[in-house]
């Protein structure tokens, strides 16, 4: 005579199975959820619109090009030292400069200033840029992309949360103020 409270084996694999499923499925969901969420939970929605500082102006002398690293505003922990960004820094006169990104403007390769000559070169398919980052020669079509700058209390720093590039937003940070490479 079966108890009508007693279970079944097929009742109780039935419920350990749903509760297996059950275990899987929110292993499943929290990643998930935590990736659409994250841009909210971690605080850097706006990261890319902070200025980062360079150095003192006094450290790059007056008609002089020299390589400035900075750290990446979107920085995960787990980028380690890929997060620490070059830039190349040329200061005109005063406080004007041109901050140029350290990437041709053709494939992305890590350019070189070579003062002798007055040039940036690209070691990957021999794209050079002037000393205003105009093109030169080679098979970049444009000259090197430029990083919006400012210069407060004696420090020169750079908007740097993304890489200036031809599209609409570097072309509204620098609304009226065409490069001399476009």
């Amino acid at each position: 005579m079966p108890n009508e409270t007693m279970l079944s084996r097929r009742g109780l694999l039935m419920k350990l199975g749903i509760l297996f499923n059950g275990l899987v499925a929110t292993a499943l969901a929290v990643p998930i959820v935590g990736y659409v969420l994250s841009s909210v939970t971690r605080g850097r929605a706006n990261a890319y619109l902070a200025w980062v500082p360079l150095g003192r102006v006094d450290e790059f002398p007056e008609g002089e090009t020299r390589l400035a690293t900075f750290r990446n505003p979107n920085v995960m922990p787990t980028d380690g030292k890929t997060a620490d960004t070059a830039c190349w820094v040329r200061r005109i006169e005063g406080d004007q400069f041109q901050v140029f990104a350290v990437n041709c403007a053709h494939l992305g390769c890590p350019v070189r200033w070579f003062p002798q000559s007055g040039l940036f070169m690209c070691p990957c398919h021999g794209g050079a840029y002037y000393r205003d980052g105009s093109r030169a020669s080679g098979p970049p079509e444009r000259g090197l992309f430029e990083y919006g700058y400012q210069v407060k209390d004696g420090l020169i720093a750079i908007q740097a949360g993304e890489l200036p590039t031809p599209g609409a937003s570097a072309a509204l940070v620098r609304i009226g103020k065409m490069p001399p490479c476009a």
